[in-house]
């Protein structure tokens, strides 16, 4: 059972237990009301008639048609009882009077019948009437309800008192009246019992559902939280009542839940990004290893077979022992340069801490092209730079940063080639650009340019002994000193790598420096 019909029905129990309780109470209060009535026209009509029949006279009693005495008309009369001869014309006794002894016989001549409908009526007495108590001094008294002496006739209301010769005097007041007074009342307190428990089951239906409203916006709110909106609060927060302080003890629950659950989806995004990376590292790890294997592969099977060959008689030969030596010298200066790169791509992997001073980048740049052109002379190289720029660094790293883009351009295109470095600030950064006009790259070799023993061109690269792991060095030198490392190229419009790097906090104002470096395409 829902509580919208419990409540209804507890609306509607109370509604009819009260209008039952207060129907009782009225038409009981009215039910003595009317009787105390009675019993005060009954006194009011005692005093009248008391004096005629204590001196035993006869008693006239008026009929519907006419007044004749009691004995001659069988006990008819009327409703003014007094001496004989006296009376109203066309008059109806409704009151029954009767005098009795205290044994119980009626007296001769004093007896009247109370007429209703034309029909005289008597009340049904016993034959003797206890429980007489004093009212006035020498009189006794008492008030009691009777049925009628005859079926169907109504019941009358009798009052019994002691006359001075000790007879007993009763008058009795028919009851036909009040009793339809009461119907009619109990008539209109169930036609106004039945309308007030409608108006109360229509009026608490609608109070019930005003009452419940927020119930029903906090079941909505329930259904698309457990839809999955997990912002959705519940209303009503504000308000200073029961449903109120529910609402708000709710959104603090919901707003608990939703926490949790954010920090549980975080965790789960966390753990699964870790997995991938883990994932990731480990096949990034498995193809190191093979890639590093292969290049080791090489320059070992290289020196294997020159040691077979000075096995076989190489060396009684001057001609051959001096080719051969020279190829193992020249393959073991390879594969130390392989294990250099592997050694430092390894640490650099393990973060470990660089070297952090400050350091001159433009020095450094120009050293680098120094040696660049000392190295490959047939690669020209200008530089450009409009003063000293400081950075935190390793210088040791950053040059070798130089130095391999600038040995990219040597190994990637043919002689003749010239190339630029340009050094310049963007805001709180330092740019270093080297450009080349070289063939360039295709933009599918731009994506992968930065990964390891990474080759476009395998064959060309081992002619010129690159290991693949130029670039990659540059990359993780560059994410050691916070900054990034860039490549632009298009076939047939060369290439260009951009370095960018954070500046030194300033210490000083810098003063430019129109000097011209020394060396043939170099001036700052």
């Amino acid at each position: 059972m829902s509580l919208r019909t419990r409540l209804l029905i507890a609306v509607g129990v109370i509604a009819v237990v009260a209008l039952v309780l207060a129907d009782i109470a009225t038409y009981s209060l009215l039910q003595s009301f009317l009787y105390q009535r009675v019993d005060q026209q009954l006194e009011v009509l005692h005093g009248g008639i008391e004096g005629q029949a204590s001196t035993g006279r006869t008693l006239y009693c008026f009929g519907p048609d006419q007044v004749r005495p009691a004995q001659a008309s069988g006990g008819r009369g009327g409703p003014t009882l007094g001496q004989e001869g006296a009376g109203v014309p066309n008059a109806v006794q409704t009151t029954a009077i009767e005098v009795r002894t205290p044994s119980g016989t009626v007296l001769k001549g004093q007896i009247c019948p109370a007429y209703q409908d034309d029909t005289p009526y008597l009340p049904a007495l016993p034959a003797t009437i206890n429980g007489l108590s004093l009212n006035l001094p020498g009189e006794k008294v008492t008030y009691f309800t009777a049925a009628s002496n005859k079926a169907g006739g109504p019941s009358f209301r009798v009052r019994a008192s002691t006359l001075s010769d000790g007879n007993v005097l009763i008058l009795a007041q028919p009851l036909a009246d009040l009793f339809s007074t009461l119907h009619e009342l109990l008539f209109i307190e169930l036609a106004v019992t039945g309308g007030a428990i409608l108006v109360a089951l229509v009026g608490g239906l609608w109070l019930v559902r005003i009452g419940l409203r927020p119930l029903r916006d906090m079941e909505t709110t329930a259904d698309s939280i457990a839809a999955g909106n997990l912002t959705e609060r519940v209303s009503g927060e504000n308000e200073s009542t029961e449903v109120g302080r529910l609402a708000r003890t709710l959104n603090v629950m919901l707003a608990r839940l939703e926490a949790a659950f954010s920090a549980r989806l975080a965790s789960e995004r966390r753990l699964r990004a870790s997995e991938r990376r883990l994932r990731a590292s480990e096949q990034q790890l498995r193809q190191f290893v093979a890639d590093a294997s292969h290049e080791l592969r090489t320059p070992i099977s290289a020196i294997s077979a020159y040691a077979e060959l000075f096995e076989r008689g190489a060396s009684d030969q001057k001609e051959d022992l001096g080719r051969l030596l020279g190829g193992i010298r020249t393959e073991t200066t390879r594969m130390e340069h392989l294990v250099a790169d592997l050694l430092l791509l390894a640490r650099l992997d393990e973060g470990r801490p660089m070297e952090q001073r400050s350091v001159d980048l433009v020095a450094v740049c120009a050293e680098a092209v120094h040696t660049a052109l000392a190295v490959g002379p047939d690669w020209p190289v200008t530089f450009e730079a409009s003063a000293p720029v400081e950075v935190e660094g390793d210088a040791t790293s950053l040059r070798q940063v130089m130095d391999n883009l600038l040995g990219n351009v040597r190994a990637h295109t043919p002689p003749g080639t010239a190339a630029r470095v340009k050094v310049e600030l963007d805001g709180s950064q330092v740019v270093v650009a080297v450009a080349d006009d070289g063939p360039g790259m295709d933009p599918e070799e731009s994506e992968h340019v930065f990964e390891r023993f990474y080759r476009s061109d395998p064959s060309r690269s081992r002619a010129h002994g690159g290991t693949g792991l130029g670039l990659s060095i540059v990359t993780a030198i560059m994410t050691a000193h916070h900054g990034t490392v860039g490549v632009v190229g298009r076939p047939g419009s060369g290439t260009t790598f951009t370095v960018r790097l954070p500046l030194s906090p300033p210490t000083a104002e810098a003063t430019p420096d129109e000097s011209v470096w020394a060396g043939p395409g170099i001036a700052r």
